[in-house]
């Protein structure tokens, strides 16, 4: 009889040590364990993190970190980290985190305007990418990938079609410039190939013109009739003598692209660069700015017309006053310079 009491409390003990244990398993698998209010809250773990890494990005999100270690190691996580952007919902488990770390890389949307150079580019992209901006820069300007893809050093910013585009946060430098290349061969289907050819032009000769276009004019429903003025001039064999380029012109000699310059003053027409199209006739050997695709399209299907000059409309801003001669053009242009003089705009 005795032995039979030891029996069954040593059977009723085991049973309430088990159920302790088994309580704290399921606590430290399955009871919630974030500790922010918002709704979810994102990490970003690079290529290279090892589970360490992981701690010091999850330590502010969530209340237990022993409990999710040891939850980490049974899964076999510790030691099979993979590098993404992921998303932490409010009152996630512990185990319910770990398979989100694993399997639920999130992409991102990755977007870029008007940059006028590649080291631009690179440092635009590098704050909604992995990589950094000089391993970047590097590999935007690899030699052997623009030689095989067929730019130059003044054409290579054409590749780069400005929009919004949805990449993995951990995607590498050469995986977004192979992309980026792939979108471009996308962009110049063969509807915008055949407008191109009509016009004479090449895809890169198009780009150059649609950047001084998109320089020239924010106005959307306004840049197919600058584009057509454009290429009256280069049909008639006239200079394009557009004032961005020789502003592009300077900030390439000068190696500043910060530079200000509100004002081209005559002394600027004489510098001596193919981008001053004041010197040199036709488009620029390459693109001033990555023009809009609303650019690009103004070019291609632009306005026909019989408009040679342009100068902006002070009482328009924005817009522009069009002139088929000289004559027009030097009345219209009376109103800018008093404009820029009354502003007092010097440079």
């Amino acid at each position: 009889m005795y032995i039979k009491k030891i029996l069954l409390f040593i059977l009723l003990a085991g049973l309430v040590v088990g159920g302790i244990f088994a309580y704290m398993v399921y606590d430290a698998i399955f009871a919630p364990n974030t500790s922010f209010s918002n709704e979810q809250a994102y990490v970003f773990i690079p290529s290279d993190a090892n589970f360490e890494d992981v701690k010091q990005q999850l330590d502010p999100l969530l209340q237990d970190m022993d409990s999710f270690r040891k939850v980490a190691d049974r899964k076999g996580y510790i030691l099979n980290i993979k590098a993404g952007k992921y998303a932490i919902k409010k009152g996630m488990n512990n185990n319910e985190i770990i398979n989100s770390l694993r399997s639920n890389n999130l992409p991102v949307k990755v977007a870029f305007n008007n940059q006028e150079t590649l080291a631009d580019l690179a440092g635009r992209i590098a704050v909604q990418l992995e990589p950094d901006s000089l391993i970047l820069m590097n590999t935007l300007n690899d030699p052997d990938f623009l030689k095989a893809s067929g730019f130059t050093d003044d054409t290579k910013l054409t590749m780069y079609v400005p929009n919004s585009y949805e990449f993995f946060w951990n995607t590498s430098a050469e995986d977004f410039r192979d992309r980026m290349l792939k979108e471009y061969k996308r962009f110049w289907n063969q509807k915008r190939l055949e407008k191109a050819k009509a016009l004479n032009l090449t895809p890169s000769e198009v780009v150059s013109l649609a950047a001084i276009v998109h320089k020239e004019t924010a106005k959307v429903d306004e840049r197919p009739r600058v584009a057509g003025l454009y290429l009256n001039r280069i049909r008639s064999g006239m200079l394009l003598q557009a004032d961005p380029t020789v502003i592009y012109a300077i900030k390439k000699r000068t190696g500043n692209f910060d530079t200000i310059i509100k004002r081209v003053l005559y002394k600027d027409l004489e510098l001596d660069s193919p981008y001053n199209t004041y010197k040199y006739a036709g488009v620029p050997p390459g693109p001033i700015t990555m023009p809009d695709i609303t650019a690009v399209d103004a070019v291609l299907n632009a306005e026909k017309n019989d408009y040679y000059y342009m100068v902006a409309d002070v009482q328009n801003f924005g817009y522009h006053m069009f002139a088929k001669t000289a004559a027009q053009h030097n009345r219209n242009k009376v109103q800018y310079i008093r404009w820029l003089n009354e502003q007092k705009i010097k440079r």
